[in-house]
């Protein structure tokens, strides 16, 4: 049968999954809060087994045979400097400290860490962290990364950089898998998109499911500021589901949980700020309906 997880006796969490991947794929997983994206990654990235189903990868003695894997919240409170922290685990996957040192400069470099490659990790903000994850996935060319919500907390350059990344793994020959709830982020930088929901994955974007509990509406917000090649790459922000220009304002839609880091990047690209308007969360409804199951492949 295809791949399954639950925990105990408890509810299926991943029901008869089979996901095919190919070199050069970049496939993004959308899904609700809570809807198992996580658990389907771990498994993945070979971190939890699946209580049915199993996994098969690339053959013995293959090109390549490596996995990058960047979780949700990377928070290493260790001691050591973000190079000496990328180092040590260049060689534990096989590379020469010169290469791995060299390695983890010019990925920090890239991804402009704050501090740069001296900096402690334990000083490090959420975005800074998570650059630094992201070049932990990248120090060996990766047959398989495997990214969870990778674009949370970076900021507006650091995004273009990760979309790079990507697309620069995806033509070396390796298979990209992130999550993200945002269709947008999907359609720009992924090949193929599917939607976990009800424990199955789907290939509609649209099948998944309003959570049980709806969040708050999207605010609006509405900024002026002079357009040019400075200014943030709105459409990717964390958060940010639509935009318009309309004369000299540009209105945008944002989850409210981002809104302060959006306006937070407004200001500090000089844009100003005339109206923010937050509404107020509808009622929780009836969550009667569920998403069709896809239909069921043979197992792998």
């Amino acid at each position: 049968m295809a791949v399954g997880k639950r925990y105990g006796r408890g509810p299926w969490i991943l029901r008869d999954i089979d996901l095919r991947l190919a070199p050069g794929d970049v496939l993004a997983v959308l899904g609700a809060n809570g809807s198992g994206k996580s658990t389907l990654l771990r498994i993945l990235a070979g971190l939890t087994r699946p209580t049915t189903g199993r996994l098969t990868g690339p053959a013995p003695g293959s090109r390549r045979a490596a996995v990058g894997y960047v979780p949700d919240r990377f928070a290493a409170q260790e001691r050591l400097t973000a190079a000496g922290y990328l180092t040590h685990l260049g060689r534990i996957r096989g590379l020469p400290v010169t290469t791995a040192r060299r390695r983890a400069g010019d990925l920090l470099d890239r991804l402009a860490l704050v501090g740069g490659p001296d900096a402690a990790l334990r000083t490090l903000s959420k975005g800074n962290a998570q650059k630094v994850a992201l070049a932990q996935a990248l120090l060996v060319p990766p047959d398989l990364l495997v990214l969870d919500e990778p674009w949370s907390g970076l900021d507006a350059s650091a995004h273009t950089v990760l979309a790079e990344l990507i697309a620069e793994t995806a033509a070396d020959g390796g298979a990209v898998v992130f999550t993200d709830h945002r269709e947008a982020v999907a359609e720009a930088r992924a090949t193929a998109t599917r939607a976990l929901a009800g424990g199955r994955l789907t290939a509609r974007a649209d099948a998944v499911p309003s959570a049980p509990a709806p969040p708050a509406p999207p605010a609006e917000i509405v900024l002026t500021g002079p357009p040019g090649p400075a200014a943030p790459d709105w459409q990717v922000l964390p958060g940010v589901l639509a935009l318009a220009r309309r004369g000299p304002e540009l209105h945008l839609r944002v989850e409210q949980p981002h809104t302060d880091a959006v306006l937070l990047t407004a200001l500090r690209h000089g844009c100003s700020v005339r109206a923010v308007t937050r509404p107020a969360p509808p009622s929780a409804p009836d969550a009667s309906s569920a998403a069709a199951p896809a239909p069921r492949t043979a197992a792998r």
